[in-house]
């Protein structure tokens, strides 16, 4: 995969899916009944802008709950998927449960899995982690972090959920924070304009 897709319109972002997490929807304060409507909901959203022609790339957190389940739904998302693993995932080498077993899974549901760290797309970095901050109230994983090589490297990230939607350089592309919905480049291309006008 080549490290510039500014001309690929077919590119979309999205992280922190937490398919089958029936907890996620109290801590986030998602509005669902039940995790079967949240499922549903995002699977349909995601369907709603992604071709089968496009690309998604996955910043995290995919599934949670019982994996055998929760993971196999991925196979009704549309699109390429590129997942960039996050600390819920059964393929993130700081998970502690990671088996050879579960990371066939995500290749079998149709993920590429792409390196934690250090991906460049556009000159920006992706990642689970954001530089700094978290869901909760201290940063965690900072070992796993990435470091920001330069002062005007943005940073495409997940992981802080509804915490903010951009914050300085970095962009959360979670779903909690775009309606459930993967994000479009273009739309990370204008939020990126709009944090430069006002520098």
């Amino acid at each position: 995969m080549g490290d510039n897709i500014s001309n690929m319109k077919n590119t979309w972002f999205t992280s922190d899916l937490h398919l089958g997490h029936v907890r996620i929807i109290e801590l986030c304060n998602r509005p669902f009944a039940d995790v079967d409507e949240m499922n549903e909901a995002i699977i349909e959203n995601w369907n709603s802008v992604v071709d089968h022609i496009d690309i998604v790339f996955v910043l995290g957190d995919v599934a949670l709950g019982k994996i055998a389940d929760s993971l196999p739904q991925v196979k009704r998302l549309n699109g390429t998927k590129y997942l960039v693993p996050g600390n819920h995932d059964r393929c993130w080498s700081g998970n502690k449960k990671v088996r050879e077993i579960d990371t066939q899974r995500y290749f079998e549901v149709g993920f590429y899995i792409l390196p934690e760290n250090f991906i460049s797309i556009n000159d920006w970095r992706l990642c689970h982690f954001p530089y700094v901050g978290d869901s909760h109230d201290e940063d965690r994983y900072r070992s796993h972090r990435p470091v920001s090589a330069t002062e005007d490297e943005w940073l495409l990230h997940g992981h802080v959920h509804e915490k903010w939607k951009r914050n300085g350089r970095q962009i959360n592309v979670g779903v909690d924070v775009w309606d459930f919905t993967p994000v479009h480049i273009d739309e990370i291309k204008d939020l990126m304009l709009i944090n430069q006008a006002h520098n």
